[in-house]
């Protein structure tokens, strides 16, 4: 089914940037990026696809990996992860992004175990929003993100029915703030209400983020969200709908 409802939203796509395409296509010619049907690439900048095509990674482990190796992204390869007697938690792959070389992202505590897809994002959102929002913002680079973790056997909002989590296959990660090299920490319960550079910043990457993630979920969306970002890769429908709140 889920491969289903990624034809349909390819297709939509398609018939898209085809309109615009007649329009502007000396433009998309100079920016494969914006294309739906160009190869990802994380080393590109980010484009009017990019996110689907993350999100498509979801179902393409192998390729999400051989996209890593080639950004030069260091990484481990987690061992399966099925809890008996759980329903739908657990995941069959799953990679932990490394501390190390020359396009490393350092995490506090130690980096999480994701799904490819979101390490792939992760990694593009630190490349593409974080450092270059840090820089505007704050003339510094980003030392630490800080997250709550990712991987967590339980259903939406932690209720003993309904439907699972994305946390529960390890396609999701909240984050909670950001360390600046000058020592200054900037976090989501501490600073998204103020006024001034630390809230812009938030906002900022808030907002990168929805370009690279399925679902966004901020303090603007309600009070579960008061102190993170919750970032995932769910698939969202037939046209590969996004969420950013």
């Amino acid at each position: 089914m889920r491969a289903v409802r990624h034809t349909i939203g390819w297709m939509v796509a398609l018939s898209i940037v085809a309109i615009a395409a007649l329009v502007g296509w000396g433009y998309l010619r100079g920016r494969p990026q914006d294309l739906p049907w160009t190869a990802l690439d994380l080393g590109q900048p980010v484009g009017l696809f990019t996110g689907r095509k993350l999100t498509a990674l979801v179902d393409e482990p192998a390729r999400c990996r051989a996209l890593l190796d080639r950004a030069g992204v260091a990484y481990t390869a987690l061992p399966a992860r099925r809890p008996a007697g759980e329903g739908s938690c657990g995941y069959d792959e799953a990679i932990r992004l490394a501390d190390r070389g020359a396009r490393r992202i350092a995490f506090t505590p130690s980096s999480p175990g994701t799904s490819c897809a979101v390490a792939a994002a992760l990694a593009m959102w630190e490349w593409n929003v974080v450092a270059p929002a840090a820089q505007r913002y704050f003339g510094q680079r980003v030392t630490r993100i800080e997250h709550f973790g990712s991987y967590a056997c339980r259903r939406l909002y932690g209720r003993d029915a309904g439907s699972w989590s994305e946390h529960a296959t390890a396609n999701a990660i909240d984050i909670a703030g950001f360390r600046l090299a000058d020592g200054r920490r900037i976090s989501i319960v501490g600073d998204w209400r103020d006024e001034g550079d630390k809230a812009a910043f938030l906002r900022t990457v808030r907002d990168g983020a929805c370009d690279l993630f399925a679902t966004v979920l901020s303090p603007d969306y309600n009070e579960a969200h008061r102190d993170h970002l919750h970032l995932d890769q769910a698939a969202r429908g037939a046209v590969g709908g996004r969420a950013c709140r």
